[in-house]
């Protein structure tokens, strides 16, 4: 049996980005991932309960907590809230709590994940002012696969990822 991989939907063209959109991955290793069947579609937000299209949302932290992770969400030292405010944290738990469980069951050995998401980023997320500003960071459901041993790459480290992938099967 081949190995799984997890993927984010929308990479896939799947309209499932918080403004009803995607971010198509159209090359030869995501190509021959899927010839081979071995992709494991999920969208984190969307498992979670949130609506597409949704209001865009960020991770905001305590004032204590210094790092824009989330970890910091994982540990209730921060929240996801949209631009409106509203607190959309339970949703986003929920959501990586259901994509782990998805690879667990699939017994993914790795995933690749939207970048810059408050659920998929895997090294920048936005800093949770709505000003477009980055931060060194991962999304909340990134935060949780990897503390369960599931080796993450963003959509922008495919050659890393297919040779991880290699040297596992």
């Amino acid at each position: 049996m081949m190995k799984k991989i997890l993927i984010s939907s929308c990479l896939l063209g799947q309209p499932v980005r918080y403004n009803g959109g995607s971010e198509v991955l159209d090359n030869d290793i995501v190509r021959s991932w899927r010839s081979l069947g071995v992709l494991v579609a999920i969208c984190p937000e969307v498992a979670g309960g949130l609506p597409t299209p949704r209001q865009p949302a960020e991770i905001v932290l305590e004032p204590s907590t210094m790092e824009g992770t989330g970890d910091a969400v994982l540990i209730g030292q921060g929240k996801i809230k949209t631009a409106v405010k509203q607190d959309v944290t339970k949703e986003f738990l929920s959501g990586a709590q259901k994509t782990l469980e998805m690879a667990q069951s699939h017994q993914v050995v790795m995933a690749i994940m939207t970048e810059r998401s408050p659920s998929c980023g895997s090294s920048k997320v936005y800093d949770g002012s709505f000003s477009r500003q980055l931060v060194a960071g991962m999304g909340v459901t990134v935060a949780l696969l990897r503390s369960n041993g599931i080796k993450v790459f963003s959509q922008n480290q495919l050659e890393a990822a297919q040779h991880y992938y290699e040297a596992l099967t």
